[in-house]
C-alpha cells in the first residue's frame, strides 16, 4: 500500500501522537489525519504513526505505552477504519516481523540507528523503513544504516533528522545534513517537533518550545526534502510525552499549509 504512495513523489507527512495513549486518542487522531488527506488530495502522502513503546524515557517512572500486542491492535483498527498506512518503532530484531504484519513501514529510533541486528531484521521484513539519525551522529555516518537495511533487502530507506545534542541540554539542527542525508537514501524526511526538544530541560521530562515550528517548516521545504513527521495530539498539554513540542489539530494544519506552500522538492 504505502510503497505505491512513496512511488508518486508527492511530499510524505509522518502524523500522529507520541505514543499509543489510548484507543480513543488514536481514532480521534486518525480521523483528523484523515480529514488532512482529503483536504489534500493529489498533493501529498499521509502516514499515520504512533508507538506502542517509549523505551527511551528520562525518568524511570515516566509513562511508556501499551506495549506490542495492544498498542498493534490499536494501530490496526485505526488503520482500517481510515484507510491509512502505518508506521511505528520497534526497539529489539524480534518485533519487526508481528510489527511488519499490520504497519506498512517500520522506524528505528534515533539511539538505535547502528544497532545491526535491528536494522538487519528490518530490512527482511522487505517494507519500507525510517531510520531517525542519532543525535550523536554525523550525517554522512548514516551511510552504515542505509547499507544494512540494503543488503537485508530493504526496498526503500528513508532517514529522518530530528537534530543534534548541543550545549545544555538543547538540540541544534544543521541544515546542511538534510542535503548530505539525502545523497546516502532514497528520502529525507524532516521531524519538525523532536527538533524543538530540550532534552531533559524539565527535569524529570524532556521539555522543548513548538513555537519555532513554522519557521521550521517553512525553511526545510524550501531546502528541498521528501517529507515532515510532525507529532500531534488534540490538547497537547495533557499529552503523556513531548507535550511541550507537539501540535494540536489547529497547529498542525497550518503548518501543513504552510510546508506545501513552500515546497521545493527534493534537491
Amino acid at each position: 500500500m504505502v510503497q505505491k504512495l512513496i512511488d508518486t513523489g508527492l511530499p510524505i507527512f509522518i502524523l500522529g501522537p507520541c505514543g499509543i495513549e489510548s484507543e480513543k486518542l488514536v481514532l480521534k487522531t486518525a480521523e483528523f489525519i484523515h480529514g488532512l488527506r482529503k483536504k489534500h488530495e493529489g498533493k501529498a502522502v499521509f502516514i499515520y504513526k504512533s508507538s506502542f513503546l517509549k523505551d527511551n524515557r528520562t525518568s524511570e517512572g515516566s509513562w511508556a505505552g501499551p506495549g506490542l500486542e495492544e498498542g498493534l491492535r490499536i494501530l490496526e483498527k485505526a488503520g482500517n477504519e481510515f484507510a491509512l498506512p502505518l508506521i511505528t518503532d520497534i526497539h529489539v530484531a524480534e518485533q519487526a516481523e508481528p510489527v511488519a504484519q499490520v504497519c506498512d513501514m517500520l522506524q528505528i529510533p534515533a539511539f538505535l540507528c547502528r544497532q545491526t541486528s535491528l536494522l538487519q531484521a528490518a530490512g527482511k521484513t522487505g517494507i519500507p523503513v525510517n531510520v531517525k539519525k542519532g543525535q550523536f551522529m554525523a550525517p554522512e555516518n548514516m551511510k552504515g544504516a542505509v547499507d544494512k537495511l540494503s543488503a537485508s533487502g530493504c526496498p526503500t530507506t528513508f532517514l529522518t533528522e530530528r537534530g543534534s545534542f548541543f550545549g545544555y541540554g538543547d538540540l541544534v539542527v544543521d541544515m546542511r545534513s538534510l542535503t548530505v542525508m539525502n545523497n546516502l537514501c532514497d528520502g529525507v524526511i524532516m521531524d519538525l517537533t523532536h527538533s524543538l526538544q530540550k532534552p531533559g530541560a524539565a527535569g524529570k521530562f524532556t521539555g522543548g518550545d513548538r513555537s519555532f515550528v513554522m519557521q521550521m517548516a517553512r525553511a526545510v521545504a524550501a531546502w528541498g526534502i521528501r517529507g515532515m513527521f510532525v507529532e500531534l495530539h488534540p490538547s497537547p498539554k495533557d499529552a503523556l510525552s513531548d507535550s511541550a513540542v507537539m501540535l494540536d489539530f489547529k497547529q498542525a494544519d497550518m503548518v501543513l499549509e504552510t510546508a506545501l506552500a513552500h515546497w521545493e522538492g527534493t534537491n
